[in-house]
């Protein structure tokens, strides 16, 4: 049994002015093609802080986001990344107006909807949708699969008749990779990734413009997270959606994303192109965090520089004074403590010679002139070993094939060994491993 071919978002009368003008077309592609989707300026949100039970008084606020600005463009995934509690999850809640802002704006297709409510606010959520990170907790687990997928249907009153509201339900499942005749299982009978693709299929049943998708593969298994992004880049292109990708993992958002944007302690530190970013870093924190992706290739993995940051993140209720991320910079430690650092706060500002890279970092030009961080990145890492031959070596070993000399590690030419009594060193007052190193240490003690 196969359902009807799911209709085309912008198809239906009246909807023709709903879609991006070119299906998975990048951002660099329409920066100049109009406005953007989605602005968001000066977006602020405090939670207080109260002390008292009868009477309560405002002792603080936790800063979760404070003061971020960026463009969503039309057709263009753009990923949000950094650390946990940085304010990824809140601003993402901020633009679907889950939150109310304390201070800031946010325009979702040229109008401002940062004070929107009742009706009004309810008409712009058939617009724009979001999948949940836990697809364990976002699916009501007493209702059937075609229920929740429906429910948009019954909140926004489309689809009134219930075979029509079946029959959409069900090519939506056909869409995200479902079987439709599992329309009337419930949620526990379905692995991750399967609930997954349900979030998906209820965040489109209303046709959106934007997805946004709060790490959405966070909770999964490496294979099943292949899988669903495969599964949203395929969308993009088909139906001509608009994401805010929020994830945690550098390799996943450099995988869907047209454009990246770092944040740190409630602020955007750094946006760009992820093919200019992954290389050419113009920030120190996003240096830290790409010195700890690894890589598939030994001799590049050896030539990692990796970042040791030094202490905790600082707390959003007392946040340091001038650059947030001073007190566990590599960079502004190498240059000598400069007092701006603690005392100014930096905007993001273009790094030069590069379109649409943004670095919110005094000294971005210092930081372009060091390999922390990108040492090890390349687009052209080699597969090392014979995988045919050390097959064939495993097969001699129990038995099952004449023996075969057994295999040697690959020879790197760029490997060095330190003497047994040698104490590593450093040019830099920072830490970081050695590149020449053969082990797997990462808790190198700073020399310092």
């Amino acid at each position: 049994m196969r359902a009807d071919p799911v209709e085309q978002p912008g198809s239906s009368a009246g909807e023709g002015d709903r879609r991006a003008p070119a299906a998975g077309a990048h951002a660099r592609g329409l920066a100049g093609a109009g406005e953007p989707l989605v602005q968001v300026r000066d977006l602020v949100k405090h939670f207080p802080l109260t002390r008292g039970i009868v009477m309560q008084r405002r002792i603080g606020a936790v800063r979760a986001v404070d003061g971020v600005s960026f463009d969503v463009h039309r057709g263009e995934t753009l990923g949000l990344v950094g650390e946990t509690g940085c304010g990824k999850s809140t601003t993402a809640k901020l633009i679907m107006r889950l939150l109310d802002p304390t201070a800031g704006e946010v325009r979702f297709d040229g109008r401002d909807i940062t004070r929107l409510r009742g009706a009004r606010l309810k008409a712009v959520r058939r617009e724009m949708q979001i999948v949940f990170q836990d697809p364990y907790s976002s699916l009501n687990p007493r209702k059937t699969v075609g229920s929740i997928i429906a429910e948009p249907y019954a909140i926004h009153s489309l689809k009134r008749s219930k075979g029509e509201r079946k029959r959409a339900v069900q090519a939506l499942m056909e869409t995200v990779g479902l079987n439709p005749e599992h329309y009337n299982r419930y949620p526990h009978e379905f692995s991750g990734g399967q609930r997954q693709r349900i979030g998906v299929a209820r965040a489109l049943a209303l046709k959106p413009k934007l997805l946004i998708a709060d790490e959405p593969v966070s909770a999964l298994d490496v294979s099943i997270q292949a899988q669903v992004l495969n599964l949203l880049t395929d969308l993009r292109t088909r139906l001509g959606l608009t994401y805010l990708f929020v994830a945690h993992d550098l390799s996943v958002v450099k995988h869907i994303s047209d454009r990246v944007a770092v944040m740190y302690l409630g602020k955007i530190v750094e946006i760009g192109p992820p093919d200019v970013l992954y290389s050419m870093p113009g920030h120190p924190y996003t240096r830290a965090l790409l010195s700890a992706v690894p890589v598939p290739d030994p001799v590049a993995e050896r030539r990692r520089r990796r970042v040791i940051l030094k202490g905790d993140v600082p707390s959003p209720v007392n946040p340091p004074s001038g650059c947030r991320f001073h007190t566990r910079c590599w960079l502004y430690e190498r240059l000598g403590q400069p007092e701006n650092c603690r005392t100014v706060n930096p905007e993001l500002t273009p790094v030069v010679g590069v379109e649409d890279h943004l670095a919110a970092c005094h000294y971005w030009d210092e930081a372009l002139k060091t390999d922390v961080g990108t040492a090890h990145m390349s687009e052209k890492l080699v597969r090392r070993g014979t995988p045919a031959a050390a097959l064939a070596s495993l097969a001699a070993t129990n038995g099952n094939a004449p023996a075969e000399p057994v295999l040697e590690g690959p020879a790197f030419a760029d490997e060095t060994v330190e003497s047994e009594g040698d104490a590593p060193t450093a040019n830099d007052a920072f830490s970081v491993e050695d590149p020449a190193s053969t082990d797997t240490r990462t808790d190198r003690v700073d020399p310092f």
